[in-house]
């Protein structure tokens, strides 16, 4: 039995309805965010501002706003250590970025090979969908190496292999 046009145009209107609401609520709620941020740098130079004078609060608060982004984009730049990576003691350093992808790559090719290929495809399209795969690629890679962690008998049948090829290069 088909449902009926007219219960189906009521959901579609129910589920953009809601979408749209949802978009508006944070849409608020990042702009109350920004202005409490404004409000607060306001607050602390007039706070400073019979201390320092109005150029020197305007510097401190202007020096901590820096060092804020800075702390931020540090920590957001820096790479994750796995649970595994800590107790194995496998990476003593910190490592970067790329060679953190080289290895998950290592881990997960057959993974890797199929996020490259869609990639090569979605590359022409929208830039949305590309940077959509490939979040998507990497929670994959890593449910794969979540799944190989807790099969260490899968583990066990690859590891001469991965000795192998580990010689030759």
């Amino acid at each position: 039995m088909m449902p009926d046009s007219a219960w189906l145009q009521g959901a579609l209107r129910k589920v953009v309805a809601a979408v749209l609401g949802l978009l508006l609520a944070l849409v608020l709620l990042v702009a109350l965010l920004i202005t409490g941020f404004y409000m607060l740098v306001n607050a602390a130079t007039l706070a400073l501002a019979p201390v320092l004078g109005e150029a020197g609060a305007m510097a401190v608060t202007g020096f901590f706003c820096i060092l804020l982004l800075v702390l931020f984009f540090y920590r957001m730049t820096r790479p994750a250590r796995s649970h595994g990576q800590a107790d194995s003691g496998e990476s003593s350093g910190m490592s970067s970025p790329v060679e953190s992808l080289r290895n998950l790559i290592r881990k997960n090719p057959l993974e890797s090979a199929s996020i490259a290929f869609v990639l090569g495809i979605a590359e022409q399209g929208d830039p949305r969908l590309k940077s959509l795969l490939l979040q998507g690629g990497m929670v994959l890679m890593k449910e794969a190496e979540a799944e190989r962690a807790a099969k260490p008998e899968h583990m066990s049948g690859s590891q001469p292999s991965d000795s192998q090829s580990e010689t030759t290069q």
